[in-house]
């Protein structure tokens, strides 16, 4: 039996492979996500100065959905987040998935970046 600690284990172990990759820099910073059990959370990041310039997530006050935890919440952060990085002038992002499969949740958040003028 595959307990809850055993997937995110596994998830970390994943995660470290693909940031082994993957660097986010001032032209091309990194949107990462991470993922629980009742909320999304999105980051724009420039790992060179080790700031993050945008983020989004489903905890904000003024989010507006009643479900944090789904598609629809997720491409709200997506949209939040994609629009909130272009007021700052950034345009192109390398997308970290935090290991998580890229499927979901994680997807609508990707696609919803890309609607709103993201290009990863």
């Amino acid at each position: 039996m595959i307990t809850k600690a055993d997937k995110n284990k596994t998830r970390k172990k994943r995660h470290g492979r693909v940031r082994s990759k993957l660097n986010g820099t001032a032209e091309r910073p990194r949107l990462n996500v991470y993922r629980s059990n009742q909320h999304l959370y999105a980051q724009v990041i420039d790992d060179m100065n080790g700031v993050t310039l945008a983020s989004a997530s489903t905890v904000e006050k003024d989010f507006g959905l009643e479900q944090t935890n789904n598609v629809d919440a997720a491409a709200k952060v997506g949209e939040l987040v994609a629009k909130r990085a272009s007021e700052k002038g950034i345009t192109s992002v390398v997308f970290d998935r935090g290991g998580y499969l890229y499927h979901g949740r994680v997807k609508a958040l990707a696609d919803a970046a890309r609607e709103n003028g993201l290009q990863f």
